[in-house]
């Protein structure tokens, strides 16, 4: 199971780096759609982290030993 939480780990870190450079880069650019794909991203910057931490709280009230 700790090889499942290490993966899990790095696939949410990996997926918060592309956020923040898609955060970046809408940012930066100047596009007709870019305010909506910045918005998207603002938002799921702050709730994805948000989503992993619940889940994993859940986990470990599920599974007490």
């Amino acid at each position: 199971m700790k090889k499942g939480k290490q993966i899990l780990a790095i696939i949410g870190i990996i997926l918060l780096i592309v956020l923040y450079l898609s955060t970046l880069v809408c940012a930066i650019t100047d596009n007709t759609g870019t305010m909506k794909m910045f918005k998207a991203s603002i938002f799921a910057t702050f709730v994805i982290p948000v989503l992993i931490w619940a889940y994993t709280f859940l986990y470990k009230l599920t599974h007490k030993k």
